[in-house]
C-alpha cells in the first residue's frame, strides 16, 4: 500500500480556528481518553467512543459561528449535531498528531422530531458532518453524532468503528425500518466550510442557523414525545 508523504498529511495536523487541536481542554480530554493505547488505531477507537457517547446528540444547537463550532465549545456544551461532534473527533486526533479531516454528504434522515420537520420542511439533512482519519495508511471514516442513548430510545443499530473499516449509518435501524441514505457526496476538508454551509442552509432551509423555535426546545425531550407517540 502506498502511503501518503508526510508534507500532503500536515494540513491534517494542524490547529485552525473551529479544529482547536491544541486547545488545553481538547489535549486533555484526547489523553484522557487514550492513556491505555499505544497504537495510533486504537487511540482512534477510543477517542471516536469517547466522542460518540460522552456528547449528546443535539440538532437544535446549531449555530454556524466560527466560535460556537470548535471542538471546545462542543466540550464545555457536552452536546453537538453531526458537524460538531465530527470536529471534535478530527480535533482529538490532530491533538495526538494522527492525521485528521472532515467529510460532507448530504443524506436523507428518517431520524426527526416534529418541531424538525416543522422547521426543514424535508428529511434531507444538507453538510452531515463525519470525520476521517489516516489509520495505518488509510483513510478511514467514522461518523461518532448519535450517541449510545439516543440510538437504544430511537431503536436504533448504534455505529461501532474498529479503526480499519469506514464506519458510516446503516441504512436501516433494528427494526428493518429505513434509517438512513446517503444521497450525495461532498467530499472532504481539511477545516469546517462554514459559508458554504451556510449558504446552502440559507437556501434550503430559509436560513442558516436555529431560529427562536428552538431556542426553549429539548432535544431529549421531543426525542421521548416522538418514541410515545410512536
Amino acid at each position: 500500500m502506498t502511503k501518503q508523504a508526510p508534507s500532503e498529511l500536515d494540513q491534517f495536523l494542524s490547529p485552525s480556528v473551529v479544529i482547536d487541536s491544541t486547545h488545553v481542554d481538547v489535549v486533555g480530554f484526547a489523553c484522557s481518553h487514550t492513556s491505555n493505547a499505544l497504537a495510533d488505531r486504537d487511540k482512534a477507537v477510543s477517542l471516536y467512543y469517547a466522542v460518540r457517547d460522552m456528547i449528546r446528540y443535539d440538532p437544535y444547537c446549531i449555530n454556524l459561528a466560527a466560535p460556537e463550532m470548535k471542538a471546545s465549545a462542543t466540550l464545555q456544551a457536552k452536546r453537538g449535531w453531526c458537524v460538531t461532534k465530527a470536529v471534535l473527533l478530527a480535533a482529538s486526533c490532530r491533538a495526538l498528531s494522527i492525521p485528521a479531516r472532515l467529510g460532507f454528504a448530504d443524506v436523507r434522515n428518517h431520524l426527526s422530531t416534529e418541531r424538525l420537520r416543522r422547521k426543514m420542511k424535508t428529511d434531507l439533512f444538507y453538510w452531515h458532518g463525519y470525520t476521517e482519519m489516516f489509520l495505518d495508511g488509510k483513510w478511514v471514516k467514522a461518523t461518532p453524532a448519535f450517541n449510545i442513548e439516543l440510538c437504544e430510545r430511537f431503536r436504533l443499530l448504534p455505529l461501532e468503528f474498529d479503526g480499519a473499516e469506514d464506519s458510516l449509518y446503516h441504512p436501516f435501524d433494528a427494526e428493518g425500518n429505513r434509517h438512513m441514505e446517503y444521497v450525495n457526496q461532498r467530499g472532504w476538508y481539511a477545516d469546517v466550510p462554514l459559508d458554504e454551509i451556510a449558504e446552502t442552509f440559507r437556501t434550503e432551509y430559509g436560513s442558516s442557523e436555529s431560529e427562536s423555535d428552538f431556542i426553549a426546545a429539548d432535544f431529549d425531550s421531543d426525542v421521548a414525545a416522538e418514541v410515545k407517540n410512536g
